[in-house]
């Protein structure tokens, strides 16, 4: 990091960058500027839009619009901030030093809240493990136009340090992000064991991503097919062998609880089968790669995530003709 990074210091949490304005970066994002605080969007393909019309939230929690939010077209034009949200999908991580590079001071926080295991590596490699925290959305939020985000059910983020040596407490900083999400209306709750929630998350992702692509199916569909709803299960099973095999205990009931969400949540299209759809990357390393490796460097064969793996990585190749 660079000189001039290293001699702004700061002690408070006061600022906030959101590296991805879409569905979870928008959402967030918004509710954190709804709430008074100094949130920096570093906004894409809609900069245009929302400089003109704003950013615009509907949500169970209540509607509501920022008319002019403080927004970056480039990573370069973002200023140092306090607390970093890595909130684009882990296919844009190409961007991520330029971006965190920009945004950190030496006690910056970058909170990684993006899909699959070991996701927090690409940021730990450009600020250190230490200055990395890990986040899971449990979250039904689409963005459905420019500028537009639409929050449909649940919004829970479970969250955790990354560095080794930081895990098995909840940390102070832990405590001080926390009561400002929950005071902006975002459930963000702290974990002492941040492997345990990315694990108990892909009990979730690894079926109803994969499965919403290779179906074309959204999470109703998947819920009333009788053979759709049984591989589901069958897959979900096979993740909490794999997070055994890793060292991690998820409770068998956990299955049964991440159905019966699912089948209780409003029909909802995954965003790895809107970005399919779109012609976007799709996660597939991140979701379904990085806990193959780990199963299989513990010595487990997860043979239907294998397979599942295999049809998502021919599918990304043939949607974006690679």
């Amino acid at each position: 990091m660079s000189d001039a990074v290293s001699k702004q210091p700061r002690n408070e949490l006061s600022s906030f960058a959101v590296l991805g304005t879409g569905a979870l970066g928008g959402l967030y994002g918004g509710l954190l500027a709804h709430d008074g605080n100094s949130v920096h969007f570093l906004v894409r393909s809609d900069f245009d839009h929302i400089r003109d019309h704003g950013l615009k939230i509907e949500s169970p929690l209540g509607d509501f619009a920022l008319a002019a939010p403080q927004i970056y077209a480039q990573p370069a034009d973002l200023p140092q901030v306090d607390v970093v949200i890595v909130a684009w999908k882990t296919t844009s991580n190409a961007a991520l030093k330029q971006a965190l590079e920009q945004t950190c001071h030496p006690r910056t926080i970058v909170l990684v809240l993006q899909n699959g295991l070991d996701v927090e590596k690409d940021a730990a490699a450009i600020v250190g493990d230490e200055n990395v925290l890990g986040g899971c959305c449990f979250l039904c939020s689409n963005k459905v136009g420019p500028g537009h985000i639409r929050h449909l059910d649940y919004g829970t983020i479970v969250f955790g340090e990354y560095a080794a040596e930081l895990r098995g407490a909840v940390s102070d900083r832990m405590r001080k992000l926390e009561a400002i999400f929950q005071r902006a209306g975002i459930d963000l709750r702290p974990t002492e064991n941040l492997q345990q929630a990315r694990w108990k998350k892909l009990v979730w992702n690894i079926p109803f991503n994969g499965l919403s692509v290779v179906l074309n199916a959204n999470t109703e569909e998947i819920m009333q097919d009788p053979q759709a709803r049984l591989l589901a299960e069958q897959l979900m099973v096979e993740v909490r062998r794999a997070a055994k095999a890793n060292g991690i205990n998820i409770e068998a009931s956990h299955i049964e609880h991440m159905l019966e969400a699912t089948r209780k949540m409003v029909p909802y299209d995954s965003s790895m089968s809107l970005d399919f759809v779109a012609k976007r990357p799709i996660e597939v390393e991140s979701i379904f790669g990085n806990p193959l490796r780990a199963s299989h460097a513990a010595g487990y064969q997860p043979e239907k995530i294998e397979m599942l793996y295999e049809q998502l990585c021919c599918l990304d190749r043939r949607n974006r003709r690679v």
